[in-house]
């Protein structure tokens, strides 16, 4: 069971070469569009010359009895403990055992060292974590490459194996949204990128052009590579979540760091609830405080406009926060009205509020194949607003051709106090910067 990244790299290193098992199908969910393909024969190994077939989440229990599977493997992120625990109930109805791979079983081990940045939940900052490690490695004078989180929505053949140096590279691609926005900020910081479906392949040719690996994972998965530290970034504006989801709480267990993000917009109360959290359950782990301070590109006063909110889709969908940097930047900018996108919304995104209902009056930005961004650019061009105020880590205008003026509001991390990543990197890695 997995949405396009975790499963593939789990099967990989897990089950692929293994005579005693027999992989009868992929299940997919959370990611539009993934689900009803087939994993190829080319990456799926010579035990499986057909490929392996890839189907919804829904028809679990048919495929569990109609392929004979006596085990099922949970293997994707961001899902709370009680619904891991729905899905096992599901699981075990159908006489199937349901199993969790841990995360030893299935990480590659590096011959250079390894920063690993993950997070308790989708959208605590683990981006811009990453980009400031990256930086403070940069200007070191160390050779840097991040290996990014799979983010396989396409022709897995064609992505088996992907590096990025270029933002040209990145449009040969074809990426889809939520990859751009991963891909083009550490990019144009003079990281190289490499993501994919075939981590093993992909580790040996970062090492051979690094220094330092960056692990940058995805959603709040837990990493493919086995790290010399491992950063965990929390969020205090979602106090406790970092206890109540899979595979977050593991994260935070294994963690060498614990990054508490966004300590400038949260209550007091809830950076202590966090705080006191990591000690109580990773007492050896040292606490980073930070902060994401927001800046709105330059352009005309936002006093008195009405404004459309353009949000990151993960960190919205399946990362239930009902807001983000644009929202923030809009109002502290002095807009008048945030508008709601959601009477205007067509196609593909119209869905994505009937699938996720807790979204709220603002627009995630949605972009899975061009359908859906021509859907997203439609939904703008139709809103009643004077501004489009865009809290994702990408400049949509290479992407959307709108009637709206837009305006960009980035974020990266600041520390607060001590010890600062900086401190971090050269105690446990003994790296200078």
């Amino acid at each position: 069971m997995g949405a396009a990244g975790r499963d593939f790299h789990v099967f990989n290193t897990v089950f692929r070469d293994d005579p005693d098992t027999e992989v009868v199908a992929f299940t997919a969910t959370q990611i539009p569009g993934v689900d009803e393909r087939t994993y190829p024969a080319s990456l799926a190994g010579s035990r499986y010359p057909d490929g392996i077939p890839v189907r919804p989440e829904r028809e679990l229990e048919d495929l569990v009895c109609q392929l004979g599977a006596t085990e099922v493997v949970h293997a994707y992120s961001d899902v709370s403990h009680l619904e891991v625990m729905h899905t096992a109930s599901r699981v075990l109805a159908t006489g199937a055992d349901l199993r969790l791979v841990g995360p030893h079983a299935s990480m590659l081990t590096s011959n250079v060292p390894v920063i690993a940045v993950c997070a308790v939940r989708t959208g605590c900052g683990k981006s811009q974590t990453s980009r400031r490690i990256g930086r403070l490695l940069l200007d070191a004078g160390l050779r840097t490459v991040l290996i990014r989180h799979p983010m396989p929505y396409g022709d897995l053949e064609a992505m088996r194996v992907q590096r990025f140096e270029t933002l040209e590279d990145i449009d040969a691609a074809d990426p889809t949204i939520e990859e751009r926005e991963e891909y083009e900020a550490p990019v144009a910081m003079g990281m190289i990128v490499y993501a994919g479906v075939e981590y093993a392949e992909i580790l040996a040719q970062a090492e051979a052009e690094a220094d330092v690996i960056i692990w940058d994972g995805g959603n709040n998965d837990l990493p493919f590579v086995r790290p010399d530290l491992l950063v965990t970034v929390t969020d205090p504006l979602r106090p406790g979540h970092e206890l109540a989801y899979h595979p977050g709480e593991t994260n935070l267990r294994m963690a060498d760091v614990v990054v508490i993000n966004k300590v400038d917009s949260a209550e007091a109360a809830d950076v202590e609830e966090v705080a006191t959290n990591v000690a109580r359950h990773n007492p050896t782990a040292r606490i980073v405080m930070a902060r994401s301070p927001i800046t709105l590109d330059d352009g005309r006063t936002l006093e008195g406009l009405r404004a459309l909110v353009v949000e990151d889709g993960p960190t919205i969908t399946h990362g239930g926060m009902p807001f983000g940097a644009g929202t923030v930047a809009a109002r502290a900018a002095g807009a008048a009205e945030l508008v709601d996108p959601r009477p205007w919304a067509v196609g593909s995104i119209a869905a994505t509020y009937d699938a996720y209902p807790g979204i709220g009056a603002v627009l995630p930005a949605m972009g899975y194949g061009r359908q859906q961004i021509a859907d997203l650019a439609d939904t703008i061009d139709a809103a009643e607003c004077d501004v489009v105020v865009v809290g994702t880590p990408i400049d949509l205008t290479r992407l959307l051709d709108v009637r709206h003026p837009i305006r960009r509001a980035t974020y990266e991390l600041a520390e607060v106090g001590e010890p600062t990543l900086e401190d971090v990197l050269a105690d446990h890695l003994g790296i200078e910067v």
